[in-house]
């Protein structure tokens, strides 16, 4: 199957998940996931009218994608990946939105880069909702505090929650999880779901659901 009538088929399936949710498809933002892709299997992914894409790294984002954006001036970037501090001066230059934001440094980091080039982009706060020591997030349990230390110490606002629930536990309880934390801080948005779970993200909330293999194939 081609890249694009892969994109169809998950297109179908986010309308029907949506569907079944009682929701508006508008409510759901698809990331097509692009990470490791080069821009010639990109190119025709955007000429089938998506817009929105996620990346991993920030290296490998400036490398292929100032071009694409300068054909292509409607696309939003969105940084899906883990952010060092170090890479949050490139990274609010580049990305529309960020999905990792998850500690103290970071947050500093991207107040400073937010004020000296005034380009805000939208985002998220990433929780680890299963506490897995290899994966960045802030723990449940110290989530509303870390959401209100983002706002009162670095005057950061946040929009929303990402989360990547275990690979080895039913995805539904973590997302729950995600979307209790988010509606009791008040957040909009809730980037959950990927290629094999965005179905069952949607059903529980989800706005952002990043689907790449789906979409592009194996890695």
């Amino acid at each position: 199957m081609t890249a694009t009538a892969a994109l169809d088929t998950v297109r179908i399936a986010i309308a029907r998940a949506c569907k079944d949710a009682g929701r508006d498809p508008s409510e759901v933002t698809l990331v097509a996931v692009s990470k490791t892709f080069e821009a010639d299997a990109i190119e025709p992914v955007i000429a089938a009218g998506q817009r929105v894409f996620g990346e991993n790294r920030v290296q490998e984002a400036k490398a292929k994608w100032p071009a694409l954006m300068t054909a292509h001036a409607d696309i939003q970037l969105h940084l899906i990946g883990p952010l060092q501090s170090n890479k949050a001066k490139e990274a609010v230059a580049l990305f529309d939105a960020i999905h990792s934001v998850d500690r103290d440094s970071l947050c500093e980091a991207l107040a400073k880069e937010i004020a000296a080039q005034k380009r805000a982009p939208l985002l998220f706060v990433q929780v680890n909702t299963g506490a897995e020591p290899q994966k960045a997030g802030v723990l449940p349990e110290d989530a509303d505090a870390f959401l209100k230390k983002c706002a009162d110490v670095y005057g950061l606002r946040i929009s929303g929650l990402m989360c990547i629930p275990p690979a080895e536990e039913a995805p539904g309880p973590h997302f729950a999880l995600t979307a209790k934390i988010a509606n009791r801080n008040g957040l909009k948005f809730l980037s959950m779901g990927m290629s094999a779970d965005f179905a069952d993200a949607i059903l529980l909330g989800a706005t952002h659901v990043r689907v790449g293999s789906a979409i592009f194939g194996g890695r």
